[in-house]
């Protein structure tokens, strides 16, 4: 029970088989390998695929780091961490296409534990995937979330997949500009009920990402695309940079906790672009994305979409 090495070896084995997929799919680049170490405890390994045929910026990072005080961000809901050693494990990835009708991509998978005393105080799994179309395409946000509820049928079913498609609509919200991420996923975090379930749950989260991207790569990665839709995408990917910068807790924390600074910003895409008031041309393709940034029941409104 609590096994935490067997935690460990799945996420260093989930990086490895992401990045040999993510290299084959792209085709022109392989990613790079950073590997670091925390002062106050753990370390990790970065990978960056940069300037590839399909991904402008593939960036996933595995990270074993500990501590032994948490920052206020983190015990501010969990008043009973208060002075409490932490170790967090987990993986991370966002990938940044260059084709605009390839959407941009997040997953991450995490176990976390705090001690006092020698004694495991608390532990949870956290983690989910979700999608950021810049023009999105119905046929593959039906295919997305067909895999996120087929992955939660061992563990709760619909019900399952409902509540961490909610939470995943909730959390990926720019309360700043009123509109979701992208169309959404799965989502959870505190996950403690049983430990070999949870972490069954966590593996089919983290298997099942290759499963719901990677056919979209192929559907969309050569579709023609020229300087108006490149324009709309970097402006796309200013909200991004803003979710990331404002509201994402990992990244608070990360900072927070004396993480490295270059593994947690790789999530950022190298190029963006902001534009004061701008407003897209009523009844265009970039118009249409508006619809898409709101919680909407993907598997019942799209069910005939292939």
């Amino acid at each position: 029970m609590n096994d935490l090495a067997a935690v460990r070896d799945y996420l260093t084995g989930l990086q490895d088989r992401i990045c040999a997929a993510i290299e084959a799919a792209d085709g022109g680049a392989r990613f790079h390998e950073d590997l670091w170490t925390r002062e106050e405890g753990g370390g990790g390994r970065t990978r960056v695929l940069r300037e590839g045929a399909v991904f402008e910026q593939a960036g996933i990072g595995f990270s074993d780091v500990s501590g032994t005080r948490l920052p206020p961000s983190a015990t501010a809901s969990r008043p009973e961490l208060a002075g409490a050693s932490w170790r967090a494990v987990g993986v991370s990835l966002v990938f940044h296409p260059r084709n605009p009708y390839l959407p941009t991509t997040h997953a991450n998978v995490r176990h976390f534990r705090a001690s006092r005393d020698g004694q495991t105080v608390a532990w949870w799994f956290g983690g989910g995937f979700d999608l950021t179309p810049v023009y999105p395409v119905d046929e593959d946000i039906a295919h997305w979330h067909r895999t996120a509820r087929a992955l939660c049928e061992p563990f709760g079913g619909q019900a399952r997949y409902e509540a961490h498609k909610r939470w995943c609509d909730d959390y990926f919200f720019l309360r700043h500009r009123g509109e979701t991420r992208g169309v959404g996923g799965l989502f959870f975090d505190d996950l403690s009920e049983d430990f070999a379930r949870d972490f069954g749950y966590l593996r089919a989260v983290g298997d099942g990402f290759l499963d719901a991207y990677l056919p979209i790569v192929a559907r969309r990665k050569h579709t023609p695309f020229g300087e108006r839709e490149r324009a709309f995408q970097l402006y796309r990917r200013g909200r991004y940079v803003e979710f990331n910068l404002v509201w994402d807790r990992g990244t608070l924390f990360g900072l927070q906790s004396g993480g490295r600074t270059e593994s947690i910003l790789m999530s950022l895409p190298p190029l963006a672009r902001w534009e004061y008031g701008y407003a897209a041309e009523a009844g265009s393709p970039e118009a249409r994305l508006a619809d898409y940034l709101r919680p909407r029941d993907w598997l019942a409104e799209l069910a005939s979409a292939r």
